[in-house]
C-alpha cells in the first residue's frame, strides 16, 4: 500500500478537497488496496477543525463528502509515513522540502503547467471555491493516473 499526503497551508480548504477527490477516485477505480490518502497543513492554525464550510459545500455539489475530515499538521516525523507528498502551492512545496529529502510534488504540475492552486480561504464567494475544486479535481485525477502507471 502506498500512502499519499496532500498538503496546503491550513488543511481546511484545498488539501481536504484534494483528499476527498482522491478518496473518490480510489474508490471508483477499486484501488483501495493500492493507495491510502491523508491531508495536512504546514501550519497549525486549524488543527482539529473540519474543512471550511465552502469546501464542504463545493465537494457536496460534486457528491464528495469531506465533512468528517479534521485538520492536521504535517511535520518532520509524520512526513516520513508517505510515499507521495503533494503540495498545493509552491510555498507548501518549499516548506515540505525543508522537512524531508523525499520527492515532493506540486499538484499544479499535473494539470496547470506548474501553477499554484490558489487559496480560496479569502475569496468573497463560493465561486472561487468552484474554480479551485475544478483545478484540484483535474490535477488530482492526473496525479493518481500517473502514480497508478508508476506503481
Amino acid at each position: 500500500m502506498k500512502n499519499i499526503a496532500f498538503v496546503c497551508l491550513g488543511n481546511i480548504c484545498r488539501s481536504p478537497i484534494a483528499h476527498g477527490v482522491a478518496d473518490k477516485y480510489i474508490k471508483d477505480n477499486n484501488l483501495q488496496n493500492k493507495f491510502s490518502v491523508q491531508s495536512y497543513g504546514t501550519a497549525n492554525y486549524h488543527i482539529g477543525n473540519p474543512p471550511c464550510d465552502n469546501s464542504i459545500q463545493i465537494c457536496k455539489k460534486y457528491n464528495i463528502d469531506i465533512s468528517h475530515l479534521r485538520a492536521m499538521q504535517i511535520n518532520r516525523t509524520n512526513i516520513n509515513n508517505y510515499d507521495y507528498i503533494v503540495g498545493l502551492d509552491s510555498s507548501n512545496v518549499r516548506d515540505l522540502k525543508a522537512m524531508s529529502p523525499k520527492r515532493i510534488y506540486l499538484l499544479g504540475d499535473f494539470g496547470f503547467d506548474g501553477a499554484d492552486v490558489p487559496d480560496p480561504y479569502f475569496y468573497p464567494s463560493i465561486d472561487g471555491f468552484d474554480d479551485v475544486f475544478k483545478m484540484v479535481y483535474d490535477s488530482t485525477h492526473n496525479f493518481l493516473q500517473f502514480i497508478t502507471r508508476e506503481d
